[in-house]
């Protein structure tokens, strides 16, 4: 499950690595004049070897450990809440069962999973454990250690998707209704299809969303998603749903073996491998800044997010 990147020749590989080593070694004068190129290179895809210390440099988890130097292991010696803790442990085998930092219950990758997640319900104990959480620890685990993977997670619940992981998912509600408006735009054909059916954004999306397609896409296809995602915030987020229903539901064709609402969540449960290979959903996600699409509502300060400053700022909502 390392993740390949397409059929990129090894000579090319080699020549991504010398860049992205200049930069990760040079990442503050990249980040104050060279952001689009750096943009640009998450899109191509950032090399295997790298993915872990570029996600860490890309999502600020590197600063905010730096910050917080000990924290977590302050974190790891305590014993934790009961209450989270059974939920935490009866999850941690759902977590991506073959690979093989997961296959046994004792392995340091089960272990490191547990610390992560416990770690989290203590650093915000108004928040606690979302289900949701574990395999995004898990996906950052295979990148990195407990340590830097914790931090990674801080800044994913906190930054790029801030109010996803609370209990009453009103963050992940408002972005399912903020998704069925850009559906309107780019696909009206699956936009009436679905109001149709009266089929709630919420049914279809909240694990897209919250499990950053972790939990739906193949493996090269979420490590793709994410370099993006780490580096244009959660707008990347949005473009993969939308191509993803675009793609499922955008024409009579595709309708035809979907009329009922069954039918349909079916179709959405079971998407068509085509449309979630690595090279063509990063074609159609990368198309949109070419779309010019953008949309404004009641919540679009966060699609703005950039990788200098991943907080969702108050400017207009914008896909491209």
């Amino acid at each position: 499950m390392g993740g390949t990147q397409g059929e990129v020749p090894l000579e090319v590989l080699r020549q991504r690595e010398s860049k992205w080593l200049d930069m990760l070694n040079n990442w503050d004068k990249w980040m104050a004049k060279k952001h689009k190129k750096i943009r640009l290179r998450c899109q191509k895809g950032i090399p295997p070897s790298l993915r872990g210390r570029a996600w860490q440099y890309l999502s600020g988890s590197k600063v905010k450990l730096e910050q917080n130097m000990g924290k977590f292991d302050e974190l790891d010696l305590l014993t934790g809440d009961p209450k989270w803790l059974d939920v935490i442990e009866r999850d941690l085998h759902r977590q991506f069962p073959f690979h093989e930092m997961f296959v046994s219950r004792g392995g340091h990758g089960y272990q490191d999973l547990f610390r992560v997640l416990k770690a989290y319900t203590l650093y915000r104990p108004e928040e606690g454990y979302c289900q949701a959480q574990a395999p995004i620890a898990a996906v950052l685990l295979m990148h990195m250690p407990a340590e830097q993977a914790f931090w990674c997670l801080v800044q994913i619940c906190e930054k790029y998707l801030p109010g996803y992981y609370s209990e009453k998912l009103e963050a992940i509600q408002l972005d399912g209704q903020i998704l069925f408006s850009l559906l309107h735009k780019v696909s009206p054909v699956a936009y009436k299809h679905l109001s149709k059916q009266k089929i709630d954004p919420i049914l279809y999306m909240t694990e897209w969303f919250m499990c950053a397609f972790s939990r739906t896409l193949p493996w090269s296809s979420v490590l793709r998603v994410w370099d993006m995602f780490f580096c244009e915030g959660v707008k990347i987020i949005f473009r993969v749903g939308l191509v993803l229903l675009k793609h499922t539901l955008g024409s009579s064709d595709k309708l035809k073996s979907c009329q009922g609402q069954y039918e349909t969540m079916e179709r959405l449960r079971a998407l068509s491998p085509k449309i979630m290979q690595e090279a063509f959903l990063v074609q159609e996600v990368r198309c949109w800044g070419r779309t010019g699409l953008s949309w404004e509502g009641p919540r679009c300060c966060h699609c703005s997010v950039t990788a200098l400053s991943p907080q969702r700022v108050a400017q207009p909502c914008c896909l491209t």
